[in-house]
């Protein structure tokens, strides 16, 4: 197995600095080149001074909505300098997304409430800049302004795209963290396991735990239902070998997930963004965005689901043994 040493600095050579930082990330083989160089030194700064102040990785989450939700607001504008603060925002946004979960890594304060806030962060933030957008081109296009209930359409199919997109994109990203770095090191869930855990809730005492495990188990049993191959696989493996499987399999599923990461981080973030600022900043014709995710976006998600249900199938067959 090649050693995730060569991605980094060997213990010898890493200050406590550097080795508080390492260990604040996921995984070399999930971490996108754009987030190494300019999100996670960030993220890692504000996750360093909120652990100063006691600031908890959910109070980060929060405040990254808010700031989210104000770069949604600023992209409404036909300006170019209040778009510009719109873009400054949403970074900055993001930046705090990067700095909950390390921060989170590094106190260790994991929890499935933070995991479902942290997604439903992004959503808030897309949610606004959609309607944004909406109410943009309806002002300022004359096509929009002669019909303007296909933007509206187009933004509603765009959002249950998006949702799909980024809901793959995190499972596949867990499925691979899984292999690497075990059980504790993953945040893949059972929906199975989840609906237990909601049945034992009660209404009347845990409310709103039980409401908010209802809608996370329902986003699980879709990515099981997008996944046959791999649902197939992870019984296999429970029923061979349970938690304890063999280093050779972890190694050799790990370099057949590994190629299709690059294609679960452009599903994520900073590509999508991209897409957006160049919409918004250079053609100023947002609706340009949805265009975006509905082709490009679509195109990717479709192509690295038929690959890995391909790889999962390949690896069932070596775990039967056929």
């Amino acid at each position: 197995m090649e050693e995730e040493k060569n991605l980094h600095n060997t213990p010898s050579q890493e200050t406590p600095a550097q080795s508080s930082y390492q260990a604040s990330l996921k995984s070399m083989d999930t971490e996108e080149t754009f987030d190494l160089m300019f999100y996670r030194p960030i993220g890692y700064g504000w996750a360093c001074l909120a652990k100063k102040l006691g600031v908890t990785p959910n109070a980060i989450t929060i405040a990254s909505i808010f700031l989210g939700i104000g770069a949604g607001v600023c992209f409404y504008f036909n300006n170019i300098w209040i778009n510009l603060a719109g873009v400054f925002l949403l970074v900055w946004a993001n930046s705090f997304d990067s700095a909950d979960g390390q921060l989170a890594r590094m106190t260790k304060q994991y929890s499935r409430i933070g995991r479902i806030l942290d997604g439903l962060s992004g959503d808030f933030w897309f949610a606004a800049i959609y309607i944004a957008i909406c109410l943009r081109e309806n002002v300022t296009s004359d096509f929009f302004m002669a019909h303007p209930w296909v933007i509206w359409v187009v933004a509603v199919v765009t959002g249950f795209c998006h949702g799909i997109q980024a809901a793959m994109a995190d499972y596949y990203r867990q499925f691979h963290l899984y292999f690497l770095k075990g059980k504790e090191g993953s945040e893949l869930d059972n929906a199975a396991e989840l609906w237990k855990k909601f049945h034992s809730l009660s209404w009347g005492k845990d409310f709103w735990q039980k409401l908010v495990l209802m809608f996370y188990t329902n986003y699980t049993v879709g990515q099981e239902k997008r996944t046959p191959a791999m649902q197939r696989l992870r019984r296999a493996i429970k029923e061979r070998w349970g938690d304890n499987i063999p280093q050779t399999f972890r190694d050799k599923f790990r370099q057949l997930s590994k190629p299709l990461m690059k294609y679960t981080n452009i599903l994520s973030f900073n590509t999508r963004t991209f897409a957006l600022f160049a919409a918004i900043l250079i053609f100023r014709m947002p609706w340009l965005y949805f265009a975006f995710e509905l082709v490009v976006l679509n195109f990717l998600l479709v192509y690295m689901m038929w690959r890995h249900e391909r790889i999962c199938r390949e690896a069932l067959a070596d775990v039967e043994g056929r």
